[in-house]
């Protein structure tokens, strides 16, 4: 299969008139391109930014979410891919690679795909979502399962990357950056600049400074509220954790790639990076999708649990980021959902007592 790409229109403001624009056609001002260069794209960004009524009730401040789970392979990792594929197909790459606990497996997959070029992925044994497995594997990616944790992964693919002509497509890679910066640009925007404080999970950082670099674009500072699971804390606990565990399987990462950027983004935002529990997360997991509508996979939950744990602390406009959709995971949606099944027979009034009957 050979990729022939085809230069994207440029459309003036189009992704809020009922046009979706492709995100580097939108910003390609303030990103690493140049008009006519061939794009590898999936008309990713332009997520929506939701009203939390209840949220903004428990923590009593105006709190939004940024559904990056709106994005086509149904995480923010479509942002820089989009990016990281496009400059990697200009530079004449036949061949991307990535480590991955599995949102960047499945976004370097699918645009790879779109780009007819080879994509591989080595991700950790047993610590992958089905979900992001399955659409890993549909997208036609290489996967190799490797004995150890994902910053073992990471290792192994820089170190392979730095003998062999393959692009790295980790956060490591500028361009992932460039273009994750991208959902700060839009909340600016949809705020006019008003953001107080942004609530983010973080597992190997690069969101984290993503966002930061794109409101510091704009000359805007809202407070970045970092959150990792407590078993995946290297950022909390000042030191490399040998052995994550957490049930936010997107943050199971104990070296984080981007640790200086993120500390940075914290301390320069009057900000922090904070620790919240597995069974905080799967409280916000719950409590996002029973009443505000929203279900997100575990990882996004962090930055829901860290605003209930820590609170608003007198910012009056939040907003959460909520990184992927829960079906990417839906292994723990249902060990951890609460609800069940309720077998019935085909009788009128069995149908009505289950339906009628105590939960």
């Amino acid at each position: 299969m050979t990729y022939v790409p085809v230069p994207l229109p440029r459309v003036e403001g189009a992704a809020f008139e009922g046009t979706h624009v492709p995100l580097i056609e939108r910003y390609l001002d303030r990103l690493p391109f140049e008009p006519g260069d061939k794009l590898v794209s999936l008309q990713e960004g332009s997520t929506p930014l939701l009203q939390a009524p209840v949220l903004s009730e428990l923590v009593g401040a105006n709190v939004r979410l940024k559904l990056e789970g709106g994005n086509p392979t149904g995480s923010f990792k479509d942002r820089g891919m989009t990016c990281a594929v496009s400059a990697a197909v200009r530079e004449g790459a036949k061949a991307v690679i990535c480590a991955s606990t599995g949102n960047t497996a499945a976004s370097a997959a699918a645009y790879a795909a779109r780009a007819g070029i080879t994509c591989a992925v080595i991700v950790p044994d047993g610590k992958i979502a089905q979900g992001k497995m399955a659409q890993t594997l549909m997208h036609g990616a290489r996967v190799i399962s490797l004995s150890g944790n994902f910053d073992q992964a990471l290792e192994m693919v820089q170190e392979l990357t730095s003998m062999q002509p393959i692009v790295l497509v980790n956060s490591v890679n500028e361009y992932r950056i460039e273009g994750q910066k991208t959902a700060a640009l839009e909340i600016d925007e949809a705020l006019e600049g008003a953001l107080d404080a942004l609530c983010i999970p973080v597992g190997n950082a690069g969101n984290i400074t993503s966002y930061w670099r794109g409101f510091q674009e704009l000359g805007s500072a809202p407070r970045m509220l970092g959150f990792q699971a407590a078993g995946a804390a290297p950022l909390v606990e000042g030191h490399k954790v040998e052995h994550p565990e957490t049930v936010a399987s997107a943050i199971r990462i104990g070296n984080p790639v981007r640790w200086e950027d993120a500390i940075a983004a914290a301390r320069d935002s009057r900000g922090s990076i904070r620790a919240v529990t597995d069974a905080e997360i799967l409280d916000a997991f719950r409590l996002l999708a029973m009443r505000e509508g929203m279900f997100s996979e575990p990882a996004s939950a962090a930055s829901v649990a860290g605003l209930l744990k820590y609170g608003a602390e007198g910012a009056e406009e939040v907003v959460c980021v909520l990184t992927g959709r829960g079906l990417k995971d839906p292994e723990t949606a249902l060990a951890h959902s609460g609800g069940r099944i309720i077998q019935c027979p085909v009788e009128i009034g069995s149908i009505e007592e289950a339906v009628l009957g105590d939960p």
